[in-house]
């Protein structure tokens, strides 16, 4: 992403502070998935939205109207022996010509600089509580300050809590950052295409997995979250992880799957049959997802509030398991009751971004969230038919089914990101070869 875009950003940001503040913002911290092994390192999301620097032992801060700097960078010096080891650094130098800081210094300085900037600063922006270590040095640094207060040097007088002006800002989305996401969205859709033409009888869940990360690597995306790839019953678990079983002629397969560009993410669900043929009963269920997935996103337009499409959906499924017989009585006192909950229990989606699940309020005070060009979500009602559920025939059970899409709203109708992923069971069918 261009650097006028990060630019952009902290300008609008230290408006929103006023004078008088700073921020403080540091990278995320290297995590180990085990004994000296480390997890692969991604930057904080919030830290990247404003940065771009994509290094651990870092910390932003921003100071607004500050003369000589606005917004300065700590960072690791370079070091040739540890960048053999670890990779290359921008140091100082580079942070400052590469990440557009009006000032770098290297972290090992930040506590003799740090406080000079807190000094006479009425507020400090910091989200605490994010990293816990970090906070106590924060912390530490206020107190010093207010120890010496004797001598003239004035703290901060409160804290203010930086994710809530930075999570709304990050809910609209730039034409930049939505770029990446339908590209980010595309990946994924190829990948769920592949996915379909390579499911067969005998094939096993995490071969299925290997081509969905086949298709992800080869773009140089990565994984936004682990796919879930549950054949059978275990299309009925909501957050199935273990992908270790062989897949069964006559089962559907449910395979949740997104990619990450840039560390902007995708979030798809669709669900196929593992021959490539739905049954009756599987073709009933599933058109009713369907319909309650089409219902809902038709709601994503601007002036409607946040709860509009799960309503929609609500109505579709709680109409389908009347008339599939799995539920009796009258709709609308169904919906009352959450008797459709035994079987649609999740929300119909999630705010979409730099993270899977993305920051922003749902509501504004009481009252749910007016819908606005430039935010994106998810839209993904199901259905789950777990063997041995009361009240569930036999020809229905293992049937599980999802269907998750990207949605922009746009001044106008909604942005289906996520539109090459065939949803539409004939569709299905023709690319799986067996239509």
């Amino acid at each position: 992403m261009a650097r006028d875009e990060f630019a952009r950003r902290r300008r609008q940001l230290m408006r929103l502070m006023g004078r008088d503040s700073i921020a403080v913002l540091p990278a995320a911290p290297v995590r180990h998935r085990n004994n000296d092994v480390e997890y692969p390192y991604r930057q904080d999301s919030d830290f990247h939205y404003l940065t771009g620097f994509g290094e651990p032992e870092a910390v932003a801060v921003f100071v607004p109207g500050r003369p000589h700097a606005e917004y300065i960078l700590f960072v690791r010096e370079r070091d040739p022996t540890r960048e053999t080891w670890d990779g290359r650094r921008a140091g100082p130098a580079g942070a400052a010509r590469d990440y557009g800081a009006d000032d770098a210094f290297p972290i090992t300085d930040i506590d003799e600089i740090l406080p000079g900037l807190l000094e006479n600063r009425t507020s400090v922006f910091y989200t605490m509580g994010a990293y816990a270590d970090f906070d106590q040095r924060v912390v530490g640094w206020v107190n010093g300050l207010r120890t010496q207060a004797r001598n003239g040097r004035h703290p901060p007088q409160e804290f203010v809590a930086l994710d809530h002006v930075l999570h709304d800002m990050r809910l609209y989305k730039s034409r930049h950052e939505l770029a990446l996401l339908r590209s980010s969205a595309r990946i994924a859709a190829q990948a769920h295409q592949r996915a379909m033409r390579f499911c067969r009888p005998g094939a096993t869940e995490y071969q299925v997995m290997a081509e969905l990360l086949h298709e992800f690597r080869r773009h140089n995306a990565d994984t936004a979250y682990h796919p879930i790839v549950g054949g059978g019953r275990n299309s009925c678990i909501l957050h199935y992880r273990e992908n270790n079983q062989p897949l069964v002629d006559g089962d559907l397969l449910l395979v949740d799957a997104g990619c990450e560009l840039e560390c902007y993410a995708s979030d798809i669900t669709r669900t196929f049959p593992v021959n490539g043929r739905f049954t009756s009963e599987q073709r009933a269920v599933y058109e009713v997802v369907l319909e309650a997935n089409r219902a809902a996103i038709e709601r994503v337009r601007p002036g409607n509030h946040w709860n509009e499409p799960h309503q929609a959906a609500v109505r579709v499924i709680t109409q389908g398991l009347v008339k599939l017989g799995l539920l009796k009585g009258r709709v609308a006192a169904l919906i009352r009751s959450g008797a459709y909950q035994r079987f649609f229990m999740h929300r119909t989606g999630h705010w979409l971004g730099l993270d899977v699940h993305d920051v922003g309020d749902y509501k504004v005070g009481d009252e749910w969230r007016v819908l606005e060009p430039g935010m994106v979500m998810t839209i993904e009602p199901g259905i789950y038919l777990p063997a041995g559920a009361r009240g569930v025939p036999k020809r229905f059970r293992n049937i599980g089914i999802r269907i998750e899409d990207d949605v922009v709203v746009t001044r106008r109708a909604a942005e289906v990101l996520t539109a090459r992923a065939p949803k539409d069971a004939d569709q299905i069918e023709a690319l799986m070869g067996r239509g």
